[in-house]
């Protein structure tokens, strides 16, 4: 117990700390806090993944790394965007949702497509690092890019044109003091070093006590581990609400579903060169729960390109439902048959119902703000 405890301290002090020196050199850079949540958080808050996944296929336990993996991308969506929309309702770019968001669905549905003869290969690994790989230099050259773009002024004297607010910024930077890049550098190696050392002392911690359970490494990997090794995204994501930088939270998020899938899983089988055993059960159930997971994010942010309170309360809500269904089923308790009836016929059925009226509601919310404008620009 005390080093779950420790680590949740420092799994705190670094969230803060990196959220602090990624934020301040987005500014210095001229890249907004989306890109740099996309890149440097998304890739600093999945190391625990990267070291827990590797140490697993050396360690020839492959439930434990996929269980990581998928079990961590299901953690982010349902119980930390969950978790972070219930403080403050998350706003969604429309670059998150044009490229991002498909992206994230695209390479889960990828996993579970190389997944289907019971092994991800190294060449499967090699393909989904690669995507990583061109995301990352694509995320950061369009961010530059429309950092740079002035738009006209004002005529009414409105709003500050980019033109403006780039003469400002450059002018804080001329007054910046000479370190402060350093320092913000060293805010962000400082975090992850406490966010890596936090999440390893937690991970022992909990991995000792869910042995004792007598479970297997695979749900160990989408429990335990995989909350333990998304605690940094969970502190890094209600740290930026908290701080305003609602963007760096929701794109810390997608980032490390992105980062996991090539990198997390990718690498390690591509370093193991015979790939990693995926379990039929893992095929079945866990991996079409990550897609979906993944997929339900979409008409979330199209509808309002918001993530409202009442969506981060359903969140929560289905991932305490699927974590249940993970435990009732490893234990084989007499409740899982009612359980499994419950959510089949009544609560799911109930939520789809909920999110078809509340899109299809969204969609003409936006038609009717629209159609005002029209009319009033027209003859």
């Amino acid at each position: 117990m005390g080093r779950i405890v420790a680590g949740l301290v420092l799994l705190v002090l670094g969230g803060e700390f990196l959220v602090r020196g990624a934020s301040a050199l987005a500014r210095r850079v001229g890249i907004s806090s989306l890109v740099v949540g996309l890149t440097v958080v998304s890739a600093a808050t999945s190391a625990p993944e990267l070291a827990v996944t590797i140490g697993a296929v050396l360690r020839d336990e492959p439930g434990l790394a996929v269980g990581n993996v998928v079990g961590s991308n299901i953690v982010n969506v349902l119980l930390i965007l969950g978790l972070s929309a219930l403080v403050v309702p998350l706003a969604v770019k429309q670059r998150l949702v044009r490229f991002d968001l498909p992206l994230m669905v695209a390479l889960s549905v990828g996993v579970l497509l190389v997944s289907l003869d019971g092994r991800i290969s190294a060449v499967d690994g090699l393909v989904l690092f690669c995507v990583v790989v061109v995301h990352t230099v694509m995320t950061v050259v369009i961010g530059r890019r429309d950092a740079k773009i002035p738009t006209t002024p004002d005529p009414a004297g409105g709003s500050p044109t980019a033109d403006s607010a780039t003469a400002d910024s450059a002018g804080e930077k001329e007054a910046a003091p000479a370190d402060s890049f350093a320092k913000s550098l060293l805010l962000v190696l400082l975090g992850i070093a406490l966010l890596v050392a936090g999440a390893t002392l937690l991970v022992e911690g909990a991995v000792s006590i869910a042995a004792t359970l007598g479970v297997s490494s695979l749900v160990v990997g989408l429990t335990v581990v995989a909350v333990g090794t998304s605690l940094p995204e969970l502190a890094t994501s209600i740290i930026a609400v908290r701080r305003g930088e609602r963007d760096l939270a929701v794109g810390n998020v997608v980032g490390s579903n992105i980062f996991n899938i090539g990198v997390v899983l990718g690498l390690p089988a591509l370093i193991s060169l015979e790939g990693i055993p995926v379990s039929a059960a893992a095929v079945a159930f866990d991996i079409p729960v990550m897609l979906a997971a993944a997929v339900a994010l979409l008409p979330v942010a199209f509808t309002g390109f918001a993530i409202a309170r009442w969506e981060g309360i359903l969140f929560v809500g289905l991932y305490l439902a699927y974590t249940g269904y993970v435990v009732l089923t490893a234990t084989a308790h007499d409740a899982l048959e009612g359980f499994t009836a419950a959510m089949a016929w009544f609560v799911l059925p109930l939520i789809a119902a909920t999110l078809i009226s509340f899109t299809a509601y969204e969609i003409g919310l936006h038609k009717g703000r629209r159609n005002p404008d029209q009319t009033r620009t027209s003859p």
